[in-house]
Order: C-alpha cells, then sequence, then structure tokens
C-alpha cells in the first residue's frame, strides 16, 4: 500500500507567493525597458575622439560630416551618423577587422561636443538659445527646463515646429495643462533641429474708473469679477453697474458688451468701468 502525503498549507502558500512574484517581474519587464532613456544618437556636426587600445597611432579627433561620416586613418570614410556610440564603435571595429589592419581592435569614442542634435529655444524664457539634445526621449518640459524656465510674461503654451518623416511638423503644447491637468502624452518628444517658441502670455485692458487700470496678464479661467478685482476694483465714482466689455469678433470688429461677473476674460479684451449716474 503507498501512501501519498499532501502538501502543507505553508508549502503551497511559498508556491503561490513565488508564482505571484514571477508574475509581477515579467509585467513589469515592459515597462522597466519602456522607461529606459534611449542612447545618444551621434549627429552631423558633432566632434568625437576616436581611439583604439594599445595603438595610440589610431587616436583621432574628427567633425562628423553633414552626411553623417568621419574620415579615419588606414579605413577612409565610415559612416557614423545616426548611430549610438557603441555602434559607431563597433562599425570602426568592424572595418580595422575586415581591412586587416588589426585583429581585434577595441574601439572607443568619446563626444567631445554635441552640435548637431541640438533644439532651439526661443520667445519668453530666462536663456533662450541652442542647447545639445543628450538623449533622444527629451520632452519640451524637459528642453524648457534648460533653457531656465519661462519668465512671468511667458505664456503656459509653447509651439514646437520641425520635421518628421521629412514632413513639416507643428503642435501647440499646453505645459501647465501637461501637469495640472496630468495630460503627460501631450508633452511631446523633441527632435534635432526643433525650434521650442513660448510667446508672451496674453493680456486684457482695463480704465475708466478703476483703481488700477492698465493691462494684466489673462489667468487661467479669469472671471470678469477676477479682472476687474485684479484691477482694484471700482473707484468711489465706479460702479460695476455700468461695466462694459469690448471684445474683437471674429470678424475683425469690435463688440460691445455687458458682462456678466462669471463671464470668462479672453485674450485682448477691454473692460471700461463707467462712472456712476448717482
Amino acid at each position: 500500500m503507498i501512501i501519498r502525503s499532501c502538501p502543507s498549507n505553508l508549502t503551497v502558500r511559498l508556491l503561490l507567493e513565488a508564482f505571484l512574484v514571477l508574475v509581477l517581474a515579467c509585467i513589469g519587464l515592459p515597462a522597466i525597458a519602456q522607461d529606459r532613456p534611449a542612447e545618444y544618437q551621434i549627429g552631423a556636426g558633432d566632434i568625437v575622439r576616436v581611439t583604439v587600445f594599445q595603438n595610440p597611432d589610431l587616436t583621432v579627433e574628427t567633425r562628423v560630416t553633414e552626411n553623417g561620416t568621419i574620415s579615419y586613418p588606414l579605413v577612409g570614410s565610415v559612416k557614423v551618423g545616426g548611430m549610438t556610440i557603441p555602434a559607431a564603435e563597433q562599425a570602426i571595429a568592424a572595418a580595422l577587422k575586415t581591412g586587416g589592419f588589426l585583429r581585434e581592435p577595441q574601439v572607443n569614442i568619446a563626444l567631445l561636443q554635441n552640435r548637431g542634435n541640438q533644439v532651439s529655444v526661443l520667445g519668453q524664457v530666462n536663456r533662450p538659445g541652442r542647447f545639445p539634445l543628450e538623449t533622444t526621449n527629451t520632452r519640451v518640459s524637459e528642453m524648457l527646463a534648460i533653457a531656465g524656465g519661462v519668465t512671468a510674461t511667458g505664456g503656459d503654451v509653447a509651439t514646437l515646429t520641425g520635421t518628421r518623416n521629412g514632413k513639416a511638423f507643428r503642435k501647440e503644447v499646453d505645459i501647465a495643462a501637461v501637469f495640472l491637468n496630468n495630460q503627460l502624452q501631450d508633452d511631446t518628444v523633441v527632435a534635432a533641429g526643433d525650434v521650442i517658441y513660448v510667446p508672451r502670455q496674453p493680456v486684457y485692458y482695463i480704465y475708466g474708473e478703476v483703481q488700477k487700470p492698465g493691462s494684466y496678464r489673462v489667468e487661467r479661467g479669469m472671471t470678469v469679477q477676477q479682472a476687474l478685482a485684479q484691477g482694484g476694483g471700482p473707484t468711489v465714482r465706479g460702479t460695476e453697474r455700468w461695466l462694459r466689455l469690448h471684445r474683437r469678433g471674429a470678424d475683425g470688429k469690435v463688440q460691445v458688451l455687458r458682462p456678466t461677473p462669471q463671464d470668462t476674460i479672453l485674450a485682448d479684451d477691454i473692460l471700461y468701468v463707467r462712472e456712476s449716474l448717482f
């Protein structure tokens, strides 16, 4: 008679825990691979230093040409543009080995100056200029941070222009909505040659019997009541009952409206606070 022993509850629980850990690890692998930053790709205009282990005569500092090639001793022109640094090292090593110059060449490439993959950031930023792309997954918000951030007069929406697949590309990125409304998918990845432009923040105007007439920044979702408060409110001679709003329509004509306190203020609106009749 054969007696079969049943696994204990502890053994079953340990097996289930091990299985769950394995499943979670398999699920997490794609996410880890996706979050890993892409490697830098060599671009035209970059200056690189190429060295070969135990072969100091093959050390070269050179500039990547517009067609993505470099001139290297013994092997001549080598295509490295658009490659990652490890891939370019393998390409040069393969050329040296195929040509019969070295048996097992160990090539190392150091990026000295990044001039090919750059993005221009213009407009209302603290440090406008051209900035290098260190990775291929840099986003608009990151480039604005590299440029010192948006100034106090800058708008919330940045315009991104460039080329994608040989065609002109243009997109408006609402930077504030990316973080306030969790619209992270709108934070577009930039590419070499892109231009980011941050315009001046839209303003509205207020005049008449108001404490502080002038122009003010249009805040997100600003109401007429908030805009009036920004101007200090009416003077002792002014009244909100006779408030008028001048707004340019789609046809270019200016309309004179009688707004309610909860109406939304738009760019270039003009608020006029009239004097009280009594």
